[in-house]
C-alpha cells in the first residue's frame, strides 16, 4: 500500500511555494519522496530549508506569472532541470478586496491574470510535456469561493470557479491520455491571505462557529490531499474537486 502513495522519483513543479498553502504542500510532496521545484516571485529559502530539513531536495525558480510569457519561460525553465515534470501544482494566487461597486478594473485583471489566465497558461505548457510522456499529475488549487460567493472579492471568486471549470474541462481532454488533472479546495486556512478576516473578531467567530471541525485549517492540512492526487493511489481520480474544509460545505 505504501508504493500507492509514493513520489519517490518523481519531479514536482509548485507554484507560489515561497510560503502558506504552496510551503505545506512542498513539504508534503518532499515527505512523499518527490524532488521539488518551487517557484516564487522572490527567495524561496525558507522553503528550501523546510523541504531539505525532511530529507528532500529542492530547486528554485524565481517567476512572476503576472506577466506575459511568464508560464512558457517557467516551464521550459522547470524541465530543463531534469529533463521533465511529473506533477504540477498551480498553488499561485492573489486577492484583492473592495466592495464590488468600488472594485476598479486593475484589481479584477490582475487577479484574473494570476489566478486564472496563468493557471491555464502554465496547464498548457506543462500538460504538452506529460502528453508526451503519456503520464502527468496536474492539480488546480480552487477554493471554498469555486462554490460560494463570498464577500468583497469578486475577482477572486469568478476566478476560482475559472479553476473548478478549468480542471474539469481539462480532465475531460486528457485523462484518456495519461495526464489525471484534479483540484483542491481549501476551507478557511490560517494564511496571510486571510489575516484580514481572522482580525476581524466577530466574522473570525462567526466563521470558527461554522466550521464542525471547530477550527481554522493549516497549509499542513492540505499536504494528505496533495500526495493523494499526485500519487498512483488516485489514477482514477480525473475532474474532481477535493475539498479539505473541516467539515464546512457538509455544514
Amino acid at each position: 500500500m505504501n508504493s500507492l502513495f509514493s513520489l519517490e522519483g518523481k519531479i514536482a513543479l509548485v507554484t507560489g511555494a515561497s510560503r502558506g498553502l504552496g510551503q505545506g504542500i512542498a513539504v508534503g510532496l518532499a515527505k512523499a519522496g518527490a524532488e521539488v521545484i518551487g517557484v516564487g516571485t522572490r527567495s524561496l529559502e525558507d522553503t528550501k530549508k523546510e523541504v531539505e530539513g525532511v530529507g528532500g531536495t529542492f530547486h528554485e525558480l524565481i517567476s512572476d506569472l503576472s506577466k506575459e510569457g511568464a508560464a512558457e519561460k517557467l516551464a521550459a525553465d522547470a524541465i530543463a532541470i531534469n529533463g521533465r515534470v511529473d506533477i504540477l501544482v498551480n498553488n499561485a494566487g492573489i486577492i484583492r478586496r473592495s466592495e464590488a461597486e468600488n472594485f476598479s478594473n486593475q484589481d479584477w485583471f490582475d487577479v484574473i491574470n494570476v489566478n486564472q489566465h496563468a493557471v491555464f497558461q502554465l496547464s498548457r505548457e506543462i500538460g504538452k510535456h506529460m502528453l508526451e510522456n503519456e503520464s502527468g499529475k496536474i492539480i488546480n488549487i480552487a477554493s471554498m469561493l469555486s462554490y460560494q460567493g463570498g464577500l468583497k472579492v469578486p475577482a477572486y471568486t469568478a476566478s476560482k470557479h475559472a479553476v473548478a471549470g478549468l480542471t474539469k474541462s481539462l480532465a475531460n481532454e486528457w485523462s484518456s491520455k495519461g495526464v489525471n488533472v484534479n483540484a483542491i479546495a481549501p476551507g478557511y486556512m490560517a494564511t496571510d491571505n486571510t489575516a484580514p478576516i481572522r482580525e476581524n473578531e466577530e466574522r473570525n467567530a462567526y466563521i470558527t462557529s461554522r466550521i464542525p471541525q471547530g477550527r481554522w485549517g493549516t497549509p499542513e492540512d492540505l499536504q494528505g490531499a496533495a500526495v493523494f492526487l499526485a500519487s498512483d493511489a488516485s489514477n482514477y481520480v480525473n475532474g474532481h474537486v477535493l475539498n479539505v474544509d473541516g467539515g464546512w460545505m457538509s455544514s
